[in-house]
C-alpha cells in the first residue's frame, strides 16, 4: 500500500469527476451555445468525442508516454503501454499519496480536455473525420510530450519550469494549436455570428468554473492546505476576471453584455491555472484582474486587427491567459506557499526558466500543429464544401438538428 492516503484519494477522485464535468458536458454546453443552432449538435459533438478518442489514447500510450520513465528528457517509454503491470493497489510513482490508477483516471481528464478546448477555433467549417485525425495526432504529438517535459520529470521540471495545473501543459498548447489550425483552416464564410443560446452559455460557464476546483484544487494531489488556497485563489481570479471584462466593456462600449462577463470568468480562470499553486489571495486576484483586461484587449482589439477565424476565441482567453499566469507566476510566487520565490519576494531564478518554458512550448507547439494540420489537408482534406457550410453541419454531417424548425438560410 506504500503511503496510500485515504482522505487524499477521495479528494482526488472527486476531484477527476469535476474536470470531466468540466469538458462533459460543461465545455459542451459553453462552446454550444455559443455556435449557431445549425452547428450546436456537431460543436457538441466535437467535444464528446475528442473527450473519448484522447481518453482512451491516454489508456493505450499516453499515459506512458507522459509518465513512464524518461527518455531524453524529451518523452516517457512505453512501460505502462496499456496499463502494463499496474495493479490496482499500487501507488503512483509521481504520488505515492495516491492508487495509481486514480492518478492515472485523474490526468486523463487534463489530456481529455485539452485537446477538446481547441474545438472552439474550428467549428462550423471542419469536416469531423479531419477533426478525428488532427486530435489522434495532436494529443499524440504535442500534448504527450509536453506534459512530459513539464510533469513527467522531462527537460523544463528539471531546469525548474513551474506549471501549477495547467497554464503551459493545457492552455498555451490549445491556445496556439487552436490558433495555428485556425490559420490554416481559413475564415469562415459567415462572419457574422450571433451566439444561439446564451443561456447554454451561462450554464456552461457555471459548470466550467465549479469543475475548476478539481482542476486547480486537484492539482495539489491531496486534500492539503494548497489545494484549499488554489481552489480559494482560482474563485477570485474567476470572479475578478469576470468583473473587469464586464465594467471594461461597460466603459469602451456602454454596455455591459453577459457574454462579456462570461468570457471574463473563463479568461480568469485559465490566468490563474498555472499560478495557483504558488500565489496567494492578493495575488490572485490581481492575476484575474490582469488576465481579464489582457484576453479583453487580445479578443476584442488584436483578433480584429489580424482578422484571423479563432471562432470562440481559445487563443484569445486560454493562450494568452496561460501564457500570462505563467509568467505571473515568476512574479507573485510566495515561498510560504510553495517554498518558491517570486520577484515581488526577492527572487529573481524564476524567470529563466518560465521564460525558457514560455518560449519551448510556444515554437513547439506552433510548429507541430502546423505539420499536423496539412498532413490532414493532404489525406483527407480540412473543410466541407460551401454549401454545406451554408446549409450547417448537423444535417449535413450527422442528419440531426438541434430544433424541429425549418433552418434558414
Amino acid at each position: 500500500m506504500g503511503n496510500i492516503n485515504l482522505p487524499d484519494n477521495v479528494w482526488i477522485l472527486v476531484s477527476t469527476a469535476l474536470v470531466f464535468l468540466m469538458s462533459i458536458p460543461g465545455l459542451s454546453v459553453f462552446y454550444g451555445g455559443l455556435t449557431r443552432t445549425k452547428n450546436i449538435l456537431n460543436t457538441i459533438m466535437m467535444v464528446f468525442v475528442t473527450f473519448g478518442i484522447v481518453s482512451l489514447l491516454w489508456i493505450f500510450y499516453g499515459y506512458s508516454l507522459t509518465f513512464g520513465p524518461d527518455i531524453g528528457g524529451f518523452i516517457g517509454n512505453l512501460k505502462y503501454a496499456f496499463l502494463s503491470g499496474i495493479s490496482f493497489k499500487d501507488p503512483a510513482p509521481s504520488a505515492d499519496n495516491l492508487y495509481h490508477y486514480l492518478f492515472i483516471f485523474f490526468q486523463m481528464t487534463f489530456a481529455a480536455i485539452t485537446v477538446a478546448l481547441m474545438v472552439g477555433a474550428f467549428i462550423e467549417r471542419m469536416k469531423f473525420t479531419a477533426w478525428i485525425l488532427v486530435s489522434i495526432l495532436w494529443a499524440t504529438v504535442v500534448y504527450f510530450p509536453v506534459a512530459h517535459w513539464i510533469w513527467g520529470g522531462g527537460w523544463l521540471s528539471n531546469i525548474g519550469t513551474l506549471d501549477f495545473a495547467g497554464g503551459l501543459v493545457v492552455h498555451e498548447t490549445s491556445g496556439l494549436g487552436a490558433l495555428v489550425g485556425a490559420l490554416i483552416l481559413g475564415r469562415r464564410r459567415e462572419m457574422v455570428m450571433l451566439p444561439s443560446n446564451l443561456a447554454l452559455v451561462a450554464i456552461g460557464t457555471g459548470l466550467l468554473w465549479f469543475g475548476w476546483f478539481g482542476f486547480n484544487g486537484g492539482s495539489a494531489l491531496g486534500i492539503n492546505e494548497t489545494a484549499v488556497s488554489a481552489a480559494f485563489g482560482t474563485t477570485l481570479a474567476a470572479l475578478t476576471g469576470g468583473l473587469t471584462w464586464m465594467f471594461a466593456e461597460w466603459i469602451l462600449f456602454k454596455k455591459p453584455t453577459s457574454l462579456g462577463l462570461f468570457t471574463g470568468i473563463i479568461a480568469g480562470l485559465a490566468t490563474i491555472t498555472p499560478a495557483s499553486g504558488f500565489v496567494d489571495l492578493g495575488a490572485s486576484i490581481i492575476i484575474g484582474f490582469l488576465g481579464g483586461i489582457v484576453c479583453f484587449i487580445a479578443v476584442v482589439y488584436v483578433k480584429n486587427k489580424f482578422k484571423y477565424d479563432d471562432s470562440l476565441d481559445v487563443f484569445g482567453v486560454h493562450g494568452v491567459g496561460g501564457m500570462l499566469g505563467a509568467l505571473m507566476t515568476a512574479f507573485f510566487a510566495k515561498p510560504e506557499i510553495a517554498g518558491v520565490k517570486g520577484l515581488f519576494y526577492g527572487g529573481t531564478e524564476l524567470f529563466y526558466p518560465q521564460i525558457v518554458g514560455l518560449v519551448a512550448v510556444g515554437v513547439y507547439t506552433i510548429i507541430a500543429t502546423a505539420i499536423i494540420f496539412l498532413i490532414v489537408k493532404a489525406i483527407v482534406g480540412l473543410r466541407v464544401s460551401p454549401d454545406e457550410e451554408l446549409q450547417g453541419l448537423d444535417e449535413i454531417i450527422h442528419g440531426e438538428r438541434v430544433t424541429n424548425e425549418p433552418i434558414k438560410f
